[in-house]
């Protein structure tokens, strides 16, 4: 967080804009926006305080092994700021299903449709010191950690009464990630290739994730 973004010339901490977090084989898992400081958003994250995704076991902190944020500090006193970060997370959303093996990530709730824009330089950062790295990315642990984070949030669906489809999506998305895991660690130990991806045919399982944008029917809330 206190690397100097080069538009801004401020810490990346005292930043807004759109973060990104990947887990241990570089898989986008989670894209969010924040009109406060990074590093007051992101720390909520990563530390369980006040975070929907963390209280309702969405996301395991344990699993995010990098982050990338994108800067747009210039928008802190644009009128239209909020119509403009919903359009980066929107793109940034958009980028990291692209990139994604499975064609999903577990948002809960999808970024509000927008048009897409270039996006800003980026900024990537390891969040494990080496040390620590080689046993956390162990399959066998984030095997077990992801089988526990399924557990919670298909408890947390039950306790809750009425359920998003979104949290519905996200148990069938934490559900295949958990067993596209197991069944490499499976490949691995059998001394075979891992599954292809094209055997996870996610649209059929979560229908649409992408959602679609409509400049007649488009409303952004303001501020």
């Amino acid at each position: 967080m206190d690397a100097v973004d080069e538009q801004s010339d401020k810490a990346l901490g005292k930043c807004i804009g759109v973060y990104a977090f990947y887990d241990y084989d570089g898989e986008p898992i989670y894209v969010g926006q924040t009109a406060e400081k990074f590093s007051t958003r992101v720390g909520r994250h990563l530390q369980g305080q006040r975070s929907d995704t963390i209280a309702y076991r969405i996301l395991d902190p344990f699993e995010v092994a990098e982050i990338e944020l994108w800067p747009v500090d210039e928008l802190r006193d644009d009128p239209e700021k909020k119509v403009k970060l919903n359009a980066l997370e929107y793109s940034v959303y958009l980028s990291a299903i692209e990139a994604s093996r499975y064609r999903a990530i577990l948002n809960e709730k999808m970024p509000p449709p927008s048009e897409t824009v270039a996006l800003p330089k980026s900024y990537r950062f390891g969040l494990i010191p080496d040390e620590m790295r080689e046993e956390r990315e162990h399959p066998d642990v984030r095997i077990a950690r992801r089988a526990e984070t399924l557990s919670r949030v298909a408890a947390v669906a039950h306790e809750r009464g009425v359920v998003s489809p979104g949290l519905r999506r996200v148990i069938v998305i934490q559900a295949i990630r958990l067993a596209d895991l197991a069944a490499s660690r499976l490949a691995h130990a059998e001394n075979r290739p891992k599954p292809d991806a094209s055997a996870i045919d996610m649209r059929e399982l979560v229908g649409d994730v992408i959602g679609h944008f409509d400049d007649e029917d488009a409303e952004f809330e303001q501020g």
